[in-house]
């Protein structure tokens, strides 16, 4: 019997040992060697990728190529939702995020799209509201904006609702007020614009855009420089 208990008691620890050496070299290998092989290679061969996207302004990150943010004027009292501030380009509109959708720290709290249907009464009416800010808004002195010039992405959030990306059409939309806020010449924002837009993946794969956060980057040091 005592022969058989220290045979059980052997077996047993044994298995233990097994179970504890396995468990420390999976942890090595999984939790340590895989991840810093995987990290090196991305840092090594995709580092924008790999760090977010970001963009840089006088040497500090702005945000990311990948995610849309708002150019808007500090709310007034009273206010619910903040005016636009009219010397930046703007991007498409974000009503499927709701309020603090994101923040200036690009911590996403929530996105999604509105999940209306094409003939929703709310819908119709987000879409003709934001058709008539946006003729508004860009409707300055020598250019007036005409209902059937604006794009369908002025007046329309994305899936997600973070898009980071207007069409040429809208960025081209926006350029004679941009010009007027900033004191620029139209000529010189055009080609700011044009400097600007992606044609399509491949050649063939989605639409020619302009990312508006690289956008208003190049904008600012516009600005700075006249």
């Amino acid at each position: 019997m005592l022969i058989t208990m220290n045979n059980s008691v052997t077996n047993t620890a044994r298995l233990l040992g097994a179970g504890l050496r396995a468990l420390l070299v999976l942890t090595l290998v999984t939790g340590v060697i895989y991840p810093l092989a995987v990290t090196g290679i991305a840092q090594a061969l995709f580092r924008d990728k790999a760090n977010g996207s970001e963009i840089k302004a006088d040497g500090k990150v702005v945000g990311s190529s990948l995610i849309g943010q708002s150019y808007d004027l500090p709310l007034k009292k009273g206010q619910e939702t903040p005016d636009p501030d009219l010397k930046w380009f703007q991007g498409r509109p974000a009503n499927g995020l709701g309020a603090n959708g994101i923040n200036t720290r690009y911590k996403l709290i929530l996105s999604g799209a509105t999940n209306l249907a094409a003939d929703s009464g709310d819908l119709l009416k987000q879409v003709e509201d934001a058709k008539a800010a946006v003729v508004k808004d860009n409707s300055v002195p020598g250019c007036t904006v005409n209902p059937s010039q604006v794009p369908a992405d002025a007046v329309t959030s994305s899936g997600s609702g973070l898009d980071p990306a207007i069409s040429p059409a809208y960025a081209g939309l926006q350029v004679h007020r941009v010009a007027a806020k900033n004191g620029l010449p139209v000529a010189q924002v055009e080609k700011l614009v044009e400097d600007h837009t992606d044609g399509r993946t491949l050649g063939f794969i989605g639409e020619p855009r302009v990312n508006v956060l690289e956008l208003n980057t190049a904008l600012k040091g516009l600005v700075a420089h006249k």
